[in-house]
């Protein structure tokens, strides 16, 4: 658009609260808060999860956290446990990476083989850490592997020291509605205590939440 346009519009925003400025350059003020908070606030789906992840949390002591897909990012829309070896900047609301997270793998291998080719087509998978995939072949391979085994298991691939195990959350008629996760440190992934402990805990709880998506 226009520059004039843009200008304009940015002026809008800040008459209505929604930005701030010096005069020469704008930035987002508190008040975009309200739209996240008016979504927890009314959103089903978060309501539908958080007293399991409540209960999950309490139980085995770890970091749960429910995500949406949102084209290459997943949102964190539900989430309970201790903080201590969640990756930075994890948080209700907080996006990160859907190719080097547990749920965004366990998300796009969801997606119909079609849409998932589709969405990697042409996009470049940035790297995050040395354990980060990001060669689009060998992507594909993982997410088949993902497909296949119905779960996730992601190895600071997002962040060094951070594993987590992730899988699908499906309605009654067997749509994929979201992904859930547990967070560990690397003495807890050591083993495959991970999968071996924590596994059969998260495949639990998507039978027990299946009826409420």
């Amino acid at each position: 658009i226009p520059r004039a346009a843009a200008r304009r519009h940015l002026l809008t925003l800040t008459h209505l609260g929604y930005l701030e400025t010096d005069g020469s350059y704008f930035w987002l003020s508190a008040k975009v808060l309200r739209f996240s908070g008016s979504y927890m606030a009314s959103a089903r789906l978060p309501r539908a999860l958080q007293p399991t992840l409540n209960r999950l949390a309490a139980q085995t002591g770890e970091s749960f956290s429910a995500t949406l897909l949102d084209e290459d990012e997943v949102v964190i829309v539900a989430r309970s446990g201790p903080t201590r070896v969640l990756a930075y900047g994890v948080h209700l609301g907080a996006r990160l990476p859907a190719h080097a997270t547990s749920t965004g793998r366990m998300l796009l291998a969801s997606l119909p083989k079609a849409q998932f080719a589709a969405w990697l087509r042409g996009r470049t998978l940035p790297r995050m850490t040395a354990h980060t995939v990001t060669e689009p072949k060998a992507f594909r391979a993982l997410i088949d592997q993902v497909r296949a085994q119905d779960f996730c298991e992601a190895g600071q691939a997002h962040e060094l020291g951070v594993h987590a195990l992730a899988v699908p959350l499906r309605d009654m008629n067997g749509r994929t509605a979201a992904a859930l996760n547990v967070v560990v440190g690397p003495q807890r992934a050591e083993g495959g205590a991970l999968q071996r402990d924590l596994l059969p805990v998260l495949q639990d709880a998507a039978r027990e939440l299946r009826p409420l998506l």
